[in-house]
């Protein structure tokens, strides 16, 4: 009934926190016992803005199929997720529900879970399952085929639906079939299952192509309407409303693209540049658990970066050595194979798609771009081999040399104007820049400073050529190592007069015109 523990969307625990609760954490990612305790019909807090209360809506709605995917979800999870969304939609708008079994191995989610839907929902519910693993990417499109109504929700099956989410997103798309609608995201903590109100936000993402929510632009700041649409450059891809015929005009997701990650960035992009948009919508809200632990994760860096320079390779024209960057992978030879985007690039001809500069300036301005660089990469001295300057701990402003590994705190930036820049790219104007590598004359050692905080500019300029010095054009001094007993590693970072030690530099970006 919808009494009982976690009513309300109220923290829960249970009293035997037995080895059984532990092993199903470390399966799920969250409190899947709990989760079996509490009510499949329970209610949630009504989070939307109060003008959303008074709002009304065209009785002549599109009707919806909503599509849940899923892989090795606790079973009470799944039922939540079908029995939120038909409790919180009219039932003459929701037309069927969709469930994408990607191949999962639990024996419940297979017998158990076709008898409950059938008796429960006879008629609602089709069940769709993959004799392989596809991944949530091909798995979405799997859920697009079945599809029947005019538009189509995809959401993953661990989620609970707010009181009237449907109409305000449905009465987007019937006013303009080319918008993509994100219900905003509330929380459902995995380990209580107490449901947390989100901040309005768009949805953003950094050069290395992984998502993060933003804040919205600033007109929609300006305006002071918490109900308004917020305009968002991508989407963090747990839930998303679209015209069925329009996704598939627009090329659905990239069937290219392997498991998840990159996806939500690639349709953003792509929708933006040809013709559509894509916003957050306070008024339809989702609540969505956070799990600690993904059934897709092996490897889940090596498919966001795969996908990443799919998406990069196709839609980002010139500003794709950020990609490259972000990740510190050098563009000629990546050691990636990102598959074959001819398909791809044929679309986004076909439909006559806008420049990536065009979705910068009018879509992302909160972007940082670095067309200024020259090389970048790991950086090496000719002395000290199988090590790599390195941005060392972020409190002590401190270059250090250590072995290589080519992870971000190694990426160097050299630009044309002669600044190192040292760390990972600061992509967007919320997270701080890189810091800069400064001689300020004092002493020997070198430091690393917020690039705006260097007193005199010159102290942040060095003349680098492949397999030569790195001289600072202040001091006239080079960069150095040293072999010290004291150091970590034996060797020190010095800044002294120049010996003819020789740094290389492991990637070249040869320009083409903007």
């Amino acid at each position: 009934g919808p009494g009982g523990l976690g009513q309300g969307g109220m923290a829960a625990t249970l009293r035997d926190d037995s080895h059984e609760s532990e092993t199903k954490y470390e399966e799920y990612g969250y409190n899947a016992q709990l989760s079996d305790r509490i009510s499949l019909d329970r209610s949630i807090p009504d989070y939307r803005p109060k003008k959303c209360k008074q709002m009304t809506y065209p009785d002549d709605l599109p009707q919806i199929s909503v599509v849940f995917i899923f892989v090795n979800e606790a079973l009470s999870v799944i039922l939540r997720s079908v029995h939120s969304v038909v409790n919180h939609t009219p039932s003459h708008l929701l037309k069927e529900i969709i469930l994408v079994d990607d191949n999962s191995d639990n024996v419940e989610l297979k017998f158990n879970l076709d008898r409950y839907v059938n008796k429960r929902y006879p008629g609602l519910v089709k069940i769709v399952r993959n004799n392989k693993r596809e991944g949530l990417i091909r798995a979405r499109i799997q859920g697009w085929k079945a599809a029947t109504s005019p538009v189509v929700g995809f959401f993953d099956a661990h989620v609970e639906f707010n009181i009237g989410w449907v109409e305000p997103a449905l009465t987007r798309i019937k006013e303009d079939r080319k918008r993509i609608i994100l219900p905003a995201i509330d929380n459902i903590k995995y380990n209580t299952f107490e449901v947390q109100q989100y901040a309005n936000a768009a949805h953003g993402y950094n050069w290395g192509l992984w998502c993060m929510y933003i804040i919205p632009p600033q007109d929609w700041l300006d305006k002071g309407d918490e109900s308004a649409p917020i305009r968002t450059p991508a989407m963090i891809g747990c839930s998303f409303v679209v015209d069925r015929e329009y996704f598939g005009e627009i090329g659905l997701l990239d069937p290219g693209m392997e498991v998840y990650g990159g996806e939500n960035i690639e349709l953003g992009m792509r929708v933006w540049q040809c013709g559509g948009s894509m916003e957050v919508l306070p008024c339809s809200r989702v609540a969505h658990i956070e799990r600690t632990k993904k059934p897709y994760n092996n490897d889940i860096d090596y498919y966001a970066k795969r996908n990443a320079l799919r998406a990069a390779e196709v839609w980002m024209d010139d500003f794709k050595s950020h990609v490259y960057m972000a990740w510190n992978i050098p563009m000629a030879n990546p050691g990636v194979d990102f598959g074959d985007v001819s398909e791809r690039i044929a679309l986004r001809q076909r439909l006559q798609c806008r420049s990536f500069k065009w979705y910068l300036e009018n879509v992302y301005p909160e972007m940082r771009v670095y067309n200024n660089t020259v090389t970048y990469g790991e950086v090496r001295n000719s002395k000290a081999s199988g090590y790599c300057l390195d941005q060392g701990a972020e409190e002590d402003d401190k270059a250090i040399l250590y072995p290589c590994h080519g992870m971000s705190s190694q990426l160097v930036r050299y630009s044309s104007e002669g600044v190192l820049q040292l760390g990972p790219l600061g992509s967007t104007a919320f997270l701080p820049d890189s810091k800069c590598l400064v001689d300020d004359g004092k002493g020997r050692t070198p430091t690393l400073k917020k690039c705006e905080d260097v007193l005199r500019p010159a102290q942040r300029f060095w003349d680098f050529t492949q397999n030569g010095p790195i001289i600072s054009r202040d001091t006239g001094r080079c960069l150095e190592v040293e072999m010290s007993k004291d150091a970590n590693f034996g060797l020190r970072l010095v800044v002294q007069r120049c010996s003819g030690q020789k740094w290389m530099i492991r990637n070249w970006i040869k320009h083409g015109r903007h």
